[in-house]
């Protein structure tokens, strides 16, 4: 069993969630010693197709064409997609359409989470499997050295207490909210990994960017090793994402035992529990409230419970259940 994982565009999504989806699925199938190529062209039993764009939808409907089996990654959703580009919720209908249309080509699709899964049966689609993402648990721990670094990096005093975030500059991502938790917190650090073209995003969006405060930074776009090095040497970690499919920087954060404030949106409900492996907020107040209590210690240390939820996702688990559905995929006529 030989496996086409294509990926378009790997320089544009390379450095999304996607990508980092992407690259885990790679180890995952390396991990488990599964053949695969990256090239249409090569021979394979199974296309695995990760994005949604036109190269993609074509390699696989050519798969189909030429009797291979399809397995199409649905890593994006209507819901996703809107509060994120410009005109993304005018475009939302027709871009739920297309999507549509890709999944459909895959004898299986594959989700991260229940919660996708549900979404996208809500769309009338079938044989969805959900899997997760995954972490690299042997990458992503906690490294003291490394947490001092970043410290020393960005210029964080020993008793400095850091809240750190990670994401695309997008509203859904929940970076208006950040931005007005650090105006009405100015005793603590805030500091955003991620970046997008400003020229992209609405203008609410480029002005949060560009908001000047001393005790905020918009870092960019980091290697790994920086996030890595961020989640060792923060104080928290704070996802105040509005949607996703599943959200892989919760996952670093738990792997590294970093302490961890996410919304209390539907994804996350069946997986991170608020007070048993994290802590949850439903808005900007409360978000304020558990900030101070978590870093102030008035709250329980979740640490080693979140751990134990990245441990279950680790790549290698993700792999065996990949080679699960290529087999089933298989047995099909």
């Amino acid at each position: 069993m030989k496996i086409l994982l294509y990926t378009e565009a790997e320089k544009l999504i390379g450095k999304s969630g996607l990508g980092k989806a992407i690259k885990h699925q790679i180890k995952a199938l390396e991990d488990n010693n599964i053949e695969y190529t990256t090239n249409p062209k090569d021979d394979y039993d199974i296309a695995h197709i990760n994005w949604y764009m036109l190269k993609s939808y074509r390699i696989a409907k050519k798969a189909k064409k030429n009797g291979k089996k399809v397995v199409y990654h649905a890593h994006s959703t209507e819901e996703d997609f809107r509060n994120s580009f410009k005109f993304s919720n005018q475009i939302a209908p027709l871009f739920k359409w297309w999507i549509c249309k890709c999944y459909k080509l895959g004898d299986y699709i594959i989700t991260p989470t229940p919660y996708s899964k549900k979404l996208l049966e809500g769309y009338g689609l079938k044989n969805i499997t959900a899997i997760s993402n995954g972490i690299d648990t042997n990458f992503f721990k906690k490294d003291e050295k490394l947490g001092n670094e970043f410290r020393k990096k960005y210029g964080y005093k020993k008793e400095d207490k850091v809240v750190m975030s990670i994401g695309l500059y997008l509203e859904r991502k929940g970076i208006l909210d950040f931005v007005e938790l650090a105006k009405r917190m100015p005793e603590y650090k805030f500091i955003w990994f991620g970046y997008t073209d400003l020229k992209l995003v609405p203008k609410k969006i480029k002005e949060a960017v560009m908001t000047k405060l001393p005790n905020l930074i918009f870092a960019g776009y980091v290697e790994p090793i920086m996030i890595k090095s961020a989640l060792s040497g923060a104080d928290l970690y704070l996802f105040p994402t509005l949607e996703e499919t599943e959200g892989i920087p919760i996952m670093e954060a738990c792997a590294c035992k970093q302490k961890a404030l996410i919304r209390d949106i539907p994804v996350f409900s069946e997986w991170l529990i608020d007070g048993v492996n994290v802590y949850k907020a439903k808005n900007i107040d409360e978000f304020e409230i558990k900030i101070k209590k978590i870093l102030n210690n008035e709250l329980p240390d979740l640490t080693e419970k979140g751990y134990e939820v990245a441990k279950s996702r680790d790549v290698k688990l993700v792999g065996k259940e990949l080679i699960k559905v290529y087999e089933n995929v298989m047995k099909e006529d």
